[in-house]
């Protein structure tokens, strides 16, 4: 349903992906005239994430005169529930989005892609050339750094719940104080109602499906037989991660804002400017006393937001 306030309101729309489930999205129209024919923004959240990360974000794109497509990835928010776990993977996430585009008749969009959200922004610029116009890669490149893998498997999955709001704000606070230590307790209770949903029992929790950790928890079970395999035969390990520079390499031709968290432990400060060295067209944000990942709702990463987008105008 659309909000009552003119500036923030959206669509709730959905789509079918390829095998049955009903996806969606909040659909903000452009606020200005031409909008319709300017390219239209498409915000891709994070692995636990959805598409509220971008509630501040979006209306003030569309005020600007763009139309903004924020979707919920399956298992997220408004969106199903996959029937099969094994399917809550990149792959499929950008098969669903290709869905997405075709029912929108989007043939060119700028991307804005948080963590996961950059991967499958990547994903789809490798996809079709020309795709993706421009975009923004939020504390997320080519090379994942194993300290944060590592947090990531350790907190995906677990179905923690809490009684009031409150509670749920201030546990945040307690798993992610060192991501933003600058938060006050209005900004936890923001963060919480964009992670969290109220449930049918009348707790308050993460607004996933728990079995995204599924094929996580199969990949690193599938690494440690092949790195025990590798021990018992001699052999030299398994690669630590799957090469993405490929991937961004199909952003060369298009302007590029990368946002990065100066505590992340996700991207590193290394990663970052070696990304900023190869693209020809890199803007590099980075942010002090944040961790991964950034909001964008910071005064440093929507100056550059908004720059990338006047460029593209």
């Amino acid at each position: 349903m659309p909000t009552d306030d003119a500036h923030t309101a959206f669509d709730l729309r959905s789509w079918a992906s390829a095998d049955g489930l009903r996806l969606t999205y909040r659909a903000y129209a452009a606020h200005a005239a031409g909008g319709g024919e300017r390219l239209p923004v498409i915000c891709l959240p994070g692995l636990t994430r959805n598409g509220r990360d971008f509630e501040d974000l979006a209306p003030h794109i569309a005020a600007s005169g763009r139309r903004v497509l924020c979707p919920d990835l399956r298992g997220r928010g408004e969106s199903d529930y996959a029937r099969d776990p094994m399917t809550y993977q990149p792959p499929v996430y950008a098969q669903d989005l290709a869905g997405l585009l075709a029912a929108e008749k989007i043939t060119r969009f700028i991307a804005v892609g948080t963590s996961l959200g950059g991967i499958l922004t990547m994903m789809l610029a490798a996809s079709q050339q020309g795709l993706v116009a421009g975009a923004v890669l939020n504390d997320i490149g080519p090379v994942i750094e194993a300290e944060g893998l590592a947090r990531i498997t350790d907190y995906v999955g677990q179905g923690r719940s809490y009684l009031t709001w409150m509670h749920a704000a201030r546990g945040l606070r307690e798993t992610m104080g060192e991501i933003y230590p600058d938060f006050a307790i209005e900004d936890w209770l923001r963060l919480a109602k964009r992670l969290m949903a109220l449930g049918t029992g009348g707790r308050i929790a993460f607004d996933y499906d728990m079995k995204i950790a599924v094929p996580i928890e199969a990949a690193e079970d599938a690494r440690d037989a092949a790195e025990a395999k590798a021990r018992d035969e001699g052999a030299a390990p398994p690669p630590p991660a799957a090469d993405l520079w490929p991937l961004f390499a199909a952003l060369e031709s298009v302007p590029l804002v990368v946002v990065h968290g100066a505590t992340s432990d996700i991207l590193s400060a290394q990663t970052a400017q070696a990304m900023a060295q190869r693209h020809p067209d890199c803007t590099l944000v980075t942010l002090p006393r944040v961790g991964h990942a950034p909001t964008l709702d910071e005064p440093e990463a929507r100056a550059a937001i908004d720059g990338l987008l006047a460029r593209l105008d």
